[in-house]
C-alpha cells in the first residue's frame, strides 16, 4: 500500500506549484500519520478514501500556512536573474471551498471528486469505494466536474451575473 499512496502522492504534488516545501514522500507520512490510531477501515476504498482527504487537508493547510504574512504571504519569489516568478496559484485554496460549498449540497458527489482527484482511484473503484453503480458513480463524476468549473470561473448559480 505504500507504494500505491506514494504514486498517489507523487501524482498530487506534480499538480503543486513548484517551490513546494513538501515533497511526496513527507505528504504520505504525513497523512500516514493522521491515519494511525484506533481508526478502522472497512476495506480498500474506504482506506484509500481516508487518506486522501488526510492529503487534501495537508496540502490546504500548507496553501493558507503559506498566503499568512507571517510566513511571506506577501512577498513574491524572485529569482536570480531578477525576473519575477510566476504567483503561487490560489487553485488548491479556491478549489478546497468550491469543495466544501459541493458538500453542502450532495455529499456523495463531493465524495466522488475527492476520491478521482485527490486519491486517484477510477470511476470503477469509486463506485466501488461508495457502494454505487458505475453509471451513477459516471453521471456524479461528470456534475461535480461541471458544478466546480462553474464555481471556480464564477459562472456558477451562487456566483453575481457577468
Amino acid at each position: 500500500m505504500y507504494d500505491e499512496l506514494r504514486k498517489l502522492a507523487a501524482a498530487r504534488m506534480a499538480a503543486e506549484a513548484p517551490g513546494h516545501t513538501l515533497d511526496a514522500t513527507a505528504l504520505v507520512h504525513e497523512a500516514y500519520l493522521r491515519l494511525v490510531g484506533d481508526q478502522h477501515f472497512d476495506g480498500r476504498g474506504h482506506f484509500f478514501a481516508a487518506a486522501a482527504e488526510a492529503m487534501r487537508r495537508i496540502l490546504v493547510e500548507s496553501a493558507r500556512r503559506k498566503g499568512r504574512l507571517r510566513h511571506g504571504g506577501a512577498r513574491q519569489r524572485v529569482e536570480l536573474a531578477d525576473l519575477p516568478a510566476a504567483a503561487p496559484p490560489d487553485d488548491l485554496l479556491d478549489l478546497d471551498d468550491a469543495l466544501d460549498r459541493l458538500a453542502e449540497r450532495d455529499p456523495v458527489k463531493a465524495e466522488v471528486v475527492k476520491l478521482r482527484f485527490f486519491a486517484g482511484l477510477t470511476v470503477p473503484e469509486v463506485a466501488t469505494a461508495l457502494g454505487i453503480s458505475v453509471a451513477t458513480a459516471e453521471r456524479h463524476w461528470t456534475f461535480a466536474r461541471t458544478w466546480l468549473f462553474a464555481e471556480l470561473n464564477g459562472t456558477g448559480e451562487d456566483s453575481p451575473a457577468p
